[in-house]
């Protein structure tokens, strides 16, 4: 299994730092969040994209890719019932996939609750036809740069969107792409009342991505979630993407809870 930590809970820290500390605790990955580096990737220009890919290969360490996609520029939002305001998301998207590639990397999540949430006099089945619309408009430049968006079902205090796997796999059949497929979050499967293996065992086929967090909102390991049950039914699915982590509250350090982490996972993925 490789292994990704997600970049902003390194707040402060360059992007190079980042990578020499993740490829020394023994990560395979970094993921990026873009509103770390910039409030708009088309401000990155060619020099400073090459200087982050090439960093990363000094520190022997691959880029997975972007999340928290949407944080910025302002605007922008997937199932908005205004044409222009998904034309910006489509070109965004794509802009997106660019930087992404430019960066090494393969996989973008499509999280960013407060960019899609169904609004106030748009129906559930109309915001899903808006967001079909961006996705397979943006699809064929994903297809080209080698980059998949993971869409990311997160809990229903995040977003009224994707709330659960099941709905989100319905989105994903409705664009049909194979660049478009699911990210799982095991602290949002956490809020759907079900066993999170059995999720993971119901999304065989569609997941990309994976982010590893606790029920704390900290490390694998902080909290009650079953890490070994869910590498289990990685397994059994034959997931071959990245396991990253993602956390949301720095308790004690960021340094701590990478190593902490990790050890946490490559035991649960050693016992699968």
């Amino acid at each position: 299994m490789r292994f990704a930590i997600c970049n902003e809970m390194f707040e402060g820290w360059d992007l190079e730092r980042v990578f020499g500390f993740a490829a020394e605790v023994g990560f395979d990955a970094v993921e990026i969040a873009p509103f770390t580096l910039a409030p708009d990737v088309r401000a990155i220009g060619a020099e400073r994209r090459r200087e982050i890919r090439q960093a990363a290969e000094r520190a022997g360490i691959a880029v997975a890719g972007l999340h928290w996609i949407f944080v910025g520029p302002e605007g922008l939002y997937l199932t908005s019932p205004e044409t222009a305001t998904r034309a910006r998301t489509t070109e965004y998207l794509i802009a997106l996939a660019d930087f992404c590639a430019d960066l090494g990397g393969v996989h973008m999540v499509l999280g960013s609750p407060k960019q899609r949430s169904v609004l106030p006099g748009v129906t559930y089945e109309q915001a899903q036809s808006h967001a079909v619309e961006v996705l397979c408009t943006a699809a064929p430049r994903l297809a080209e740069r080698g980059v998949a968006v993971g869409l990311e079902p997160l809990s229903s205090q995040e977003t009224n969107f994707l709330t659960t796997a099941a709905e989100t796999r319905q989105l994903v059949d409705a664009v049909g792409h194979p660049n478009v497929r699911m990210t799982l979050d095991a602290k949002a499967m956490s809020s759907e009342g079900r066993a999170i293996a059995d999720l993971i065992r119901e999304s065989r086929g569609y997941v990309s991505h994976f982010h590893a967090n606790d029920d704390t909102r900290r490390e694998p390991g902080s909290g009650s979630l079953d890490f070994p049950a869910m590498a289990q039914a990685l397994a059994k699915i034959a997931f071959d993407g990245y396991v990253s982590i993602e956390v949301f509250e720095i308790e004690p350090d960021p340094e701590t809870m990478a190593r902490r982490g990790l050890q946490h996972l490559r035991k649960a993925f050693e016992q699968a």
